[in-house]
């Protein structure tokens, strides 16, 4: 059993560490890490290269969440082996062994766990992000509250017995590292200079922006 867990924790963090957004960069001749946020996600492959590039990224981040949950879903019968892989996968997403440390932030890996878990808790998350940022045009605050409703919704799936009390694992611990993660973007959100959805970073595209500090 004990390698049986080990396996579906590891399995889950290399998925979440595979790097979806530097390889894809990698195609427009660009090191997704040197440019806009210095992050792989999709935000930053939007605003470096484009929507096409973007797409592609986030439909893979979110890939390699719900992976991991299967995964460890079909190695381990305990309830608990699947919130916890899918906490691995964005902690592999966000600290990539492949990168060197780096990563994105972990919301469309963390969206993919969620979509495993709770498809209904997703749904909240997702409606509440997305209207959040199209009201704002922070795809940062609409991460948060998706993650805030998400979280939530989770836990009220479990306090009316709707879902086992494992996923509280992930209803805390995902939206909380998921705040950690945008720690950076939270300064910048209450100090009035994050930027806006469209802003994009000019010149990357052949390679020669200049990285940001």
């Amino acid at each position: 059993m004990l390698i049986r867990w080990a396996a579906a924790l590891l399995l889950a963090y290399l998925l979440g560490a595979f790097p979806t957004g530097a390889l894809v960069a990698r195609l427009y001749g660009v090191d997704l890490t040197q440019y806009g946020s210095r992050r792989t996600g999709a935000t930053n492959a939007l605003r470096v290269l484009g929507k096409p590039a973007a797409v592609l990224v986030l439909g893979g981040d979110v890939l390699k969440g719900m992976l991991a949950v299967w995964l460890a879903g079909r190695l381990v019968a305990q309830p608990s082996a699947r919130p916890l892989a899918a906490l691995a996968a964005i902690v592999g997403h966000t600290y990539s062994i492949f990168l060197g440390g780096r990563g994105g932030r972990g919301v469309a890996t963390g969206l993919g766990g969620l979509a495993m878990l709770s498809p209904a808790a997703l749904l909240v998350g997702a409606v509440g992000a997305i209207g959040t940022i199209a009201a704002t045009r922070y795809v940062s605050l609409g991460s948060l509250v998706g993650a805030a409703l998400g979280g939530a919704a989770l836990t009220c799936q479990v306090l009316r017995g709707r879902a086992p009390a494992s996923v509280l694992l992930y209803a805390v611990g995902g939206a909380g590292f998921i705040y950690y993660t945008h720690r950076d973007n939270i300064g910048r959100l209450l100090a009035g200079t994050e930027r806006r959805l469209g802003q994009r970073e000019h010149g990357a595209e052949a390679g020669t922006a200049a990285p940001q500090s």
